[in-house]
């Protein structure tokens, strides 16, 4: 393996500042290193390989006439496939958008290229990120690298593979339930949700508008701040986008590595404290609070007592969304068309083409959501998931009264083999149990690698309040500081 291909995104950004290696250097190991392992953990969609080298080219150019570099410039990132990317296929995992090429960037896909990184291509997703596994992928699932026969997360799997198989250091990833910080947990990489709203949704594929938040994976926690300073900001196109500054995360991160956490309140959720949960996740969990300890930082229990109506309240809520939004692929404006012979109607081609085009999941959650939306129902369900969302919310800023930030395992369990789970959907959907609450409440959470379980990583969860997304960063900046990172076996063997 080229020692490129190792180097984090702030050795690799200084090395091409310095002139030691050029962009099309390191985008060639990377090329490199995706054409000799992707084939057995199938992180990608697409490989834009041309692309990728020309926007490395610009880079060097750059350089070379004197100009000042980002401190992201020259490195490489992959793209979960659910970003619209100017020219290069763009399918959501599902068979519907297969060879779709938009016309347009998405605007963290647009950040991207300003701040003068490589984008390689597209990662393997769950259908309309509508997974825990990314089994549900209509191109076949994403293998994890700790383990090839074990699952590595969900929806945004591919991108955390990519990362933990040393394909690219960094990459964009959504989460809507868990789908950025569960993939890292299951595969020992960084996963970071913004605060809602802190990174902008333009050319984002909806899934559940109230919850989807693109954020950045890493292999180390500076690394995910320096790409969530990138990528993150006001956006007047995104009704959504919040108009404030970013909060200072790589400022955060910096202060964390130096292992000092002397008067950081850390909250630990009751409701999360070992129910559910493998005991060796717990083990990894609760020595990673006594590395927290040590550094300075009080454990304070809180009690979240709604935190226990998450699942259910998103299971009402994000499939609801997703009937509405769901409902623009028919067959008609863009993407698969199935039965258009001249002999059936509109209607009958739209049904033959979302038949064809949706896989197995996306269907069960369309069905889902438009019965909670259909007349009679609408209250009894999603207006009940809105009610408890609101308590949830309440939860939350109580807690955040009593301390900075809340601690929780990321999952309750380690990488499932494939197969395990997908013929019980509840026991799929478990993998998110602890990482809901979040989303339904809108604020920041972060998960790092604090050790292992059974020879497989366990995730950390840090939760901030909206717009306090540095805190997390510099608590979990912290704890990497006092038990590192973590390495897969090797994929050459």
């Amino acid at each position: 393996m080229s020692d490129l291909t190792r180097m984090t995104a702030v050795e690799i950004a200084a090395k091409v500042a310095d002139g030691e290696v050029s962009a099309e250097e390191v985008t060639r190991a990377h090329l490199d290193r995706i054409a000799a392992v992707d084939g057995q953990v199938h992180a990608f969609l697409h490989v834009d390989a041309d692309g990728a080298v020309e926007a490395a080219r610009k880079v060097d150019a750059r350089r070379a006439r004197g100009e000042s570099l980002g401190p992201l410039a020259g490195v490489p990132v992959a793209v979960k496939d659910v970003m619209a990317t100017r020219g290069v296929p763009t399918t959501a995992g599902s068979k519907i958008l297969e060879g779709w090429r938009p016309p347009y960037d998405a605007t963290v896909v647009e950040r991207l290229r300003d701040a003068g990184t490589v984008i390689l291509g597209k990662t393997n997703m769950d259908e309309f990120a509508m997974g825990s596994s990314t089994e549900y992928s209509a191109y076949g699932p994403t293998n994890n690298p700790w383990d090839l026969g074990r699952i590595p997360g969900g929806s945004g799997g591919g991108s955390a593979a990519a990362i933990a198989a040393f394909e690219a250091p960094l990459a964009i990833g959504t989460d809507t339930g868990g789908s950025i910080r569960q993939p890292g947990a299951v595969t020992g990489t960084v996963g970071s949700k913004p605060t809602y709203g802190g990174t902008s949704r333009y050319g984002l594929i909806a899934f559940s508008s109230s919850l989807d938040t693109p954020g950045p994976c890493a292999r180390t926690v500076l690394d995910a701040a320096l790409l969530h300073e990138v990528m993150a900001g006001h956006d007047w196109r995104d009704s959504t986008s919040i108009p404030q500054p970013v909060p200072p995360v790589v400022e955060a991160a910096r202060l964390g590595l130096t292992g000092d956490l002397t008067g950081m309140r850390l909250g630990l959720v009751t409701q999360f404290d070992g129910e559910g949960a493998e005991p060796g996740v717990m083990a990894a969990f609760r020595d990673a609070l006594a590395a927290l300890t040590k550094l300075g930082a009080e454990i304070v229990d809180v009690s979240c007592p709604h935190f226990e109506y998450a699942l259910p309240a998103y299971y009402l809520i994000a499939p609801s969304e997703a009937s509405s939004n769901l409902a623009r692929f028919d067959g008609v404006r863009y993407g698969l068309r199935v039965g258009d012979d001249g002999t059936r109607s509109l209607e009958e081609v739209m049904s033959l083409t979302r038949e064809a085009g949706f896989g197995p999941e996306v269907k069960r959650r369309i069905m889902l959501g438009t019965y909670a939306l259909s007349s009679g129902y609408y209250d009894a369900y999603y207006g009940q998931a809105q009610k408890v969302r609101t308590l949830i919310t309440q939860d939350f800023n109580a807690a955040f009264e009593q301390v900075d930030v809340l601690v929780a395992p990321t999952t309750p369990f380690v990488a499932f083999p494939f197969g395990s789970r997908t013929s019980d959907p509840y026991q799929m959907y478990l993998a998110d149990l602890f990482t809901i609450p979040t989303n339904l409440y809108g604020g920041p959470g972060i998960s790092v690698p604090c050790g292992l379980s059974e020879g497989l990583p366990v995730g950390f969860q840090i939760m901030a309040p909206t717009m306090a997304d540095d805190r997390m960063y510099r608590v979990a900046a912290a704890l990497e500081s006092a038990v590192g990172t973590l390495t897969p076996p090797s994929l050459e063997g």
